[in-house]
Order: C-alpha cells, then structure tokens, then sequence
C-alpha cells in the first residue's frame, strides 16, 4: 500500500487574538508593544494609507501606500475592518483580510488605531481586546508632543486638541478593556503583561 501523506496545514494550538491599543500621539504605545514581543506572539496589522510615503518608508511594511480612488474601492468592497479620514487630510484603514488570516494561525494581532476605528472594529468584532494608554497628565504629553521637533507649533496645537478628545472619549465609552497610565514604562509592561495574560486564558477556555 503506497503511503500516504496529509499536507494540510497543522491547526493552531491556540486561538488567535484580536487587540486594539490606542492613545494619543507621543504616549507609548509602540513602546510598551516592543518591551512584551519576546513573551507575546504579536503581529503588528499593517495599515492602508492615501499619505505619501517618506523615504524611511516601506510600502508594505509600515503602510500600504495607495491612492485615494483605490481606497474608497476598498471601502466600497468593505475590506476594511475599520478607516477613518485623519485631520481632514488622509485616509488610514485596517484591511480584514491579512487580520483574519493571521488570527486563523493563532496570532496576537495588534491594531494601532484612534477610538473612531476602535468604534469600529467593535462592531466588528465584540470580542477584541482593547487597551487605551494614558499619559501621566496632559502637561507631560504637550511636553512630549514639542520635544519629538517633528512638527510646526500649530501641528502640535492640532494634535494636542485631538489627543484631549480622544482621552476624554476613551474615559466616557466602553470600547476599552483597560486604561494604563504610561508613567514609568517597566510598570505600565507589567499592568499590561498582566492584562494580556489573563485575557489570553480567558480566550483559551472559551470565557471569549
């Protein structure tokens, strides 16, 4: 009897995960990503952007990079998890496909997204998981925000406003599992080591 062979792919041990972080500009957020990626399986979604690319970019890596008739095709098609118009300039979008096909292999998927795209996502998908990072106070995160030198006095006003309402709007909604203070950022990992561990459990029993 000749041998056969089953080349299907083995099945996740685990069920993936879908995670939300946001915050305002300036607050941590990748950071605190980077310090638990040794413990965590995380894969960072790769938005769709109508911006120019700088020439530090990657298409593909950092953005997708794509015109805006290409993007509202997109929408029209519903790819998007969620996408937003961003400062009445640019469109950013999550696209679902790459998302789902990460979470079916068991992966930690991390969305990097503001509370419009979270709103979003919850209709979604009820079941992600959501982080809002905070900073220590709103003096520490203008501080922040003109100590980074990337943008024009008025950028940073614009930016500063948002990030206020975007705070507020966290505190006020429930679209968000947990807010973290990033105020020493060892702690902050450790709240969120803490958080993402015992979430993960609950997946794997089946509490979500």
């Amino acid at each position: 009897m000749p041998l056969v062979t089953n080349n299907a792919p083995t099945p996740p041990t685990h069920p993936g995960m879908l995670m939300m972080i946001s915050g305002p500009s300036g607050v941590g957020k990748s950071t605190l990503i980077q310090k638990l990626h040794g413990k965590f399986d995380f894969v960072f979604s790769v938005s769709a952007t109508t911006r120019a690319r700088t020439e530090h970019e990657v298409d593909g890596v950092d953005y997708q990079f794509i015109d805006e008739a290409t993007f509202q095709k997109w929408i029209a098609e519903d790819r998007f998890l969620e996408h937003a118009l961003v400062f009445d300039r640019y469109y950013y979008g999550t696209p679902k496909e790459p998302v789902e096909a990460q979470l079916a292999q068991g992966r930690i998927v991390v969305l990097d997204i503001d509370v419009q795209g979270a709103r979003q996502v919850r209709s979604h998908c009820p079941d992600a998981f959501g982080v809002f990072i905070l900073p220590p106070s709103e003096d520490i995160l203008y501080h922040r925000l003109v100590s980074r030198g990337r943008d024009a006095p008025e950028v940073i006003e614009k930016r500063f406003a948002h990030a206020r309402s975007e705070i507020a709007l966290a505190k006020s909604e429930s679209l968000y599992d947990a807010l973290i203070v990033n105020d020493v950022l060892d702690r902050a990992a450790e709240e969120l080591d803490a958080l993402l561990t015992n979430r993960l459990n609950e997946v794997a029993r089946g509490d979500h």
